[in-house]
């Protein structure tokens, strides 16, 4: 009785230290990383269906030629919104969100390093998702496309604030991005549990880190060329003005030196899920961990050399196009040896496929296809004749929703249960599946038909004697079967919430440290600090632990960052209103910067306050063995 009433004292005094206040006070303050990482998905999602939509009217539009339901100008503010949604508010986000939700639990953590800073890039993140949603119910929808060439941006051909309005959502998410990416790159580095060295870490985690280092790196390049654009319009400048010494090629460098590198970033860590739901319906461990690690880091580097992949058309130097033609096709090389190491774990373990490993099978056929139609265009030549024909639709969509948003609906199966303490209909969810991945290939395999009969990208209607009726309604049809197949797995997830199996602390048997907390986790994650062994601690039997962290004030565990041996105990900042109310100051300065210059000047005071009260001084870190 004694052991037990302690082990309850203990849980007791942990929740009410890590917990948060009742109530909207609660609401707007909370810094736990499970909170905040389920409102980036929940609106990520929302976000998703709204993008869905979207694309869905555009494919209405296009079902059969010569259509007016929808004109030029909405035809445009469409494309923009699903493109600019998918892009910048969905895909990335959500993948950090899924690091915010999982990297604390895969290291056997309280919270992340910076919580504050956690809380901050959501609030971030909720005004990029107003800057470009509210303007479009006010009907100043931005309308030149997801990447807003200059000189159609520029102040001549761009008159009102279309363009600045998706400049300045550019700049809300991409500061929320890299608060994330920081923060996640210091979790892992410094918050590993004992004894998981770089060589014990996960592949989730790796492919996390990288991720976060590749947005650290690539970020500042888009929110430069932003500001840029948005100082050409707002004060005069030229740096994309050729009449005046400008370049509007330098836009394009600057944008596609991020743009690249972001479709890795978005498919980095769905190689994470892949790996956390392969190992685990399996019944083995990865085959060739260090291969995979290896090529995921060969990724990161050689994203950032292929920019100008995306600039055959530009009229570049040929031997600069033959340097980006090889160097587009050596990267397939890496991606090739993590798609045989999967086939090769699969082959050789015991699987078996619940849904969540079915949308890895989807995700294999799907993002080669997807590859093998990124080897073409990687050809310059070929390149020049494809680049602005819906074959290049067809192959974005395969790598990204093939590569990404597959792997991120196996990851959401997965790790629902974790979340919720239920699991989801098994059923239905095959159902979905089926459905998704068969209107998903039936409305974008015939775009590569219909862009080698050179139907362009980015129109609104077509002639009926260009001959591209038929493969448009075929691909229209699919896109419908897709959105009824995203709803069954949307109301499938919202139902079982409440219905659902009772899931237990693991019930599809992981390997990783998240399997041993309760379903769902307790606001302090853990009640010990776990010791790690191996790479997959959750199937070791004899468990230790380590203790010794405060119970009444919140304390972490920080660890050396190679071989994660114990350094010190950090404070971890309890939750604090003022990460929003900085949110609001930094908001009043981007939005005011959209009418006049003078916003970054008046709005520089209630920032500095807000930032003083954030960081004002705290508890000290304590050396292991000093009393608290």
């Amino acid at each position: 009785m004694t052991a037990t009433s302690d082990l309850f004292e203990r849980r007791r005094r942990l929740a009410r230290t890590w917990g948060d206040a009742p109530g909207l006070w609660g609401f707007l303050t909370t810094t736990d990383h499970k909170k905040i990482a389920a409102r980036y998905i929940l609106v990520a999602m929302a976000l998703l269906a709204l993008a869905g939509l979207a694309a869905v009217d555009m494919r209405l539009q296009l079902a059969f030629p010569g259509l007016k339901r929808l004109g030029p100008q909405g035809f445009n503010e469409a494309f923009t919104l699903h493109g600019s949604t998918m892009l910048f508010l969905v895909s990335v986000p959500v993948m950090e969100a899924m690091a915010i939700w999982l990297v604390p639990l895969m290291l056997g953590q309280r919270n992340m390093a910076f919580p504050r800073l956690n809380a901050f890039s959501f609030w971030m993140y909720l005004g990029g998702v107003l800057m470009i949603w509210v303007p479009h119910v006010l009907n100043v929808t931005p309308d030149l496309g997801w990447f807003q060439y200059p000189p159609l941006s520029g102040p001549g051909y761009s008159p009102g604030h279309r363009a600045d309005v998706w400049a300045q959502m550019i700049t809300f998410t991409e500061v929320a991005a890299l608060s994330v990416s920081v923060n996640t790159f210091a979790t892992i580095m410094r918050l590993r549990p004992p004894g998981m060295t770089l060589a014990r870490m996960p592949i989730f985690l790796w492919a996390m880190l990288i991720a976060a280092l590749m947005t650290i790196f690539a970020l500042p390049s888009v929110m430069l060329v932003t500001s840029m654009l948005i100082s050409d319009r707002l004060v005069a400048t030229h740096f994309f003005d050729p009449a005046l010494g400008g370049d509007v090629v330098l836009f394009q460098h600057l944008f596609w030196f991020f743009g690249h590198p972001e479709v890795y970033i978005i498919f980095v860590p769905a190689l994470g899920f892949i790996a956390a739901i392969v190992e685990t319906f399996s019944r083995r461990t990865a085959f060739g961990y260090v291969p995979i690690v290896l090529s995921m880091v060969s990724i990161g580097v050689l994203a950032f050399g292929l920019w100008v992949h995306h600039m055959f058309a530009v009229g570049l130097p040929k031997l600069g196009d033959s340097f980006y033609t090889a160097a587009s096709m050596v990267i397939a090389l890496p991606t090739g040896i993590q798609i045989f190491c999967w086939i090769a774990t699969i082959g050789s373990g015991r699987p078996v496929f619940k849904t969540p490993m079915l949308w890895v099978i989807a995700f294999i056929a799907t993002f080669v296809i997807g590859g093998l139609s990124g080897l073409m265009t990687a050809s310059a030549s070929l390149d020049l004749q494809l680049t602005d024909t819906y074959f290049v639709v067809a192959h974005l969509h395969y790598v990204l929703v093939g590569g990404a948003i597959f792997p991120l609906l196996g990851a959401f199966c997965y790790w629902y249960p974790k979340a919720t303490g239920r699991l989801m209909s098994e059923t239905w969810g095959k159902v979905a599946f089926a459905l998704v991945v068969g209107g998903f290939n039936l409305g974008f395999f015939p775009m590569h038909i219909l862009g080698l009969m050179g139907m362009p990208r980015r129109i609104y209607s077509y002639h009926p004697e260009l001959g591209w009726g038929p493969l448009n309604i075929v691909a229209s049809a699919g896109a419908g079967i897709a959105a009824v197949g995203a709803a069954i797995f949307v109301a499938n997830a919202v139902l079982s919430v409440r219905r659902g199996q009772l899931a237990g602390p693991d019930p599809w048997g992981g390997s990783t440290l998240e399997w041993t907390t309760p379903s769902p986790p307790p606001p302090y994650n853990f009640e010990y600090t776990p010791i790690v062994e191996d790479l997959t601690p959750a199937w070791t039997r004899s468990r230790k632990v380590a203790d010794g962290l405060a119970l009444d004030h919140r304390e972490l565990l920080l660890t050396t960052p190679v071989e994660a041996r114990p350094d010190y105990r950090q404070h971890s900042p309890k939750p604090s209103i003022w990460p929003l109310l900085t949110t609001l100051a930094v908001s009043a300065m981007f939005v005011g910067s959209i009418f006049t210059p003078w916003a970054l000047i008046y709005g520089s005071p209630p920032l500095a306050l807000a930032l003083t009260m954030w960081f004002w001084p705290k508890r000290p870190r304590r050396r292991l063995g000093e009393k608290p």
